[in-house]
């Protein structure tokens, strides 16, 4: 029952299923394409100085930042296991922003703070009618989208 709740969309109107999809590919792509790409393809050059705040080690950390970064956000943006992904990418941006900015609400760690809303928002409203989770987890639990 509780991977039911925790999976399975709620019953919400196309509007909203629309605006949550808007909401998964704005942030999910912008973080994919604008951060963990960039980390990705540069680990070698900057895992020496990237930020340890819980003291894991560069390279471990930019590991467990490059996941979240790349793989949970594109689970965000389809809307696989949305709520899961989002909450890597909470974590993520809550450490970004407490630790590594110092909750300064200017530049990266402003940043850092809009993403953390976004990710919440997300983490709570879960994936939408137009999701993955809604076509692998609905089966038989409510309504599907409605055509016009």
């Amino acid at each position: 029952m509780f991977f039911t709740k925790l999976f399975v969309p709620s019953d919400d109107s196309d509007v909203t299923g629309v605006a949550l999809l808007v909401a998964r590919l704005w942030f999910g792509l912008t973080m994919l394409f604008n951060h963990g790409w960039d980390k990705l393809t540069h680990f070698k050059d900057i895992v020496d100085t990237f930020p340890d705040p819980l003291g894991l080690g560069h390279d471990v950390t930019l590991v467990l930042v490059v996941i979240a970064e790349t793989i949970a956000a594109l689970m965000l943006a389809i809307g696989l296991c949305t709520r899961l992904a989002a909450l890597v990418l909470v974590i993520d941006m809550f450490v970004a922003f407490l630790m590594v900015n110092k909750t300064e609400l200017t530049g990266q760690g402003e940043l850092a703070f809009l993403y953390l809303a976004g990710y919440v928002v997300l983490l709570i409203a879960g994936g939408g009618l137009f999701s993955l989770d809604t076509v692998a987890f609905r089966a038989g639990h409510g309504r599907t989208p409605q055509k016009n």
